[in-house]
């Protein structure tokens, strides 16, 4: 007995463990993406989203002003003023004027670019560089320094992704795909689970069999035969091509094998007195169905929406095929991917529209959660 509670313990241990792994490994990505869509520009490029809490150092260049603004002090000509023309509160700890060697001289010192010509570039970004001679020129000294800033963090990403970049409209368009294709799939499988579970009639055997088949069926095999079906029937009956309906019944019989499979494994396990003594009380079959089978059968529903929502919410394939890219059609999968191809290296859009993306899943997996294994589990394993 002992060592079997040993076994227990290490398997209880063993489990725990894992869980905590697949937590970190899902949680630490899902953080990163946060914390860098709440930065700026130039610290996203110039350190990971683990050193956003302390200060970032960059390597940057500038250009000195133009001749134009040179003052003759003591015999000489001088340029002075502050590098940092944004006015933002950044420390330098060397600088350079050659890109091969751009920490050359350390902050503060005066550094020699001959002909009698000095630079000295303090830790403020403050600047004096004199020379014998008047400059000339429209274009001012090129110079390299790096530089230290503090954290810093914005909403301001969040405004531009939301109301300039178009992904609020593509949010609510993903949102009209959505909810649409996760509930239509849950009506319909629903019925068929019970009548597949509980009623006889001829042919129920071949149903059950066809619709396991259905399920290693790949989407891509039957994506552009179920187009063609859609567009025949719609201009039959005059229906428009690219509309919110097109996609609903994609996604509705792409879902229906695996909804109708899960329901039916857990419908087929409930106990089969509750559903003898309604019918001995006069219950018909449509009020077993809604007044016992549902109530009960709330865990699994809930799983299988949690699948359909993360499915149709991430997809992208069959909305580029069933909908069109105007603003009014084209989902939230699209328009970032629109946006990898036009703003690849605005880092700050992407990480924002990314978990923008993300927000919706998040927040129905972990309204549901406790019902998820509850409802995949239940129905595997028949009590006595």
């Amino acid at each position: 007995m002992a060592v079997a509670t040993g076994n227990s313990f290490a398997s209880r241990f063993g489990v725990h463990i894992a869980v905590l792994v697949f937590v970190a490994i899902w949680t630490i990505p899902t953080l990163g993406i946060l914390v860098s869509s709440l930065r700026v520009k130039d610290q996203i490029i110039a350190s990971g989203w683990w050193n956003s809490f302390s200060s970032s150092t960059q390597t940057e260049a500038g250009r000195l002003p133009a001749a134009s603004t040179q003052v003759e002090k003591d015999g000489k000509f001088v340029l002075q003023g502050n590098i940092f023309g944004d006015g933002a509160a950044r420390n330098i700890s060397a600088f350079g004027v050659k890109s091969a060697a751009p920490t050359q001289y350390p902050a503060g010192s005066v550094a020699d670019l001959g002909d009698g010509v000095t630079l000295q570039l303090n830790a403020d970004g403050s600047f004096v560089m004199a020379s014998p001679k008047a400059f000339e020129g429209d274009r001012g000294q090129r110079v390299y320094y790096a530089s230290s800033a503090p954290p810093k963090f914005t909403t301001d990403n969040y405004k531009t992704v939301l109301f300039s970049e178009g992904i609020g409209r593509s949010f609510m368009n993903s949102l009209t795909v959505t909810i649409p294709a996760t509930v239509i799939p849950i009506l319909i499988a629903a019925f068929a689970a019970y009548a597949l579970a509980w009623m006889r009639f001829p042919g129920r055997a071949l149903l059950i069999a066809v619709i396991i088949g259905l399920l290693v069926v790949p989407l891509q095999m039957s994506l552009i035969p179920l187009l063609k079906l859609y567009n025949g029937v719609g201009s039959f009956f005059g229906v428009p091509s690219k509309t919110y309906l097109g996609i609903w019944l994609a996604h509705t019989g792409f879902g229906l094998p695996f909804a109708i499979y899960l329901l039916r494994s857990y419908i087929a396990g409930l106990p089969r007195e509750i559903m003898e003594s309604a019918r001995i009380d006069g219950a018909s079959d449509f009020e077993i169905f809604v007044k016992i089978v549902l109530p009960l059968s709330f865990p699994v529903l809930a799983s299988f929406a949690i699948f359909q929502f993360l499915w149709v919410w991430n997809d992208l394939l069959v909305a580029m095929v069933f909908l069109g890219t105007e603003a009014d059609q084209i989902v939230l999968t699209a328009k970032l991917n629109a946006l990898l191809g036009s703003r690849g290296g605005d880092w700050e859009i992407l990480t924002t529209s990314a978990f923008v993306t993300i927000i919706v899943p998040l927040i129905v997996f972990f309204s549901l959660q406790r019902y998820f294994v509850r409802g995949l589990l239940a129905g595997s394993v028949k009590g006595g």
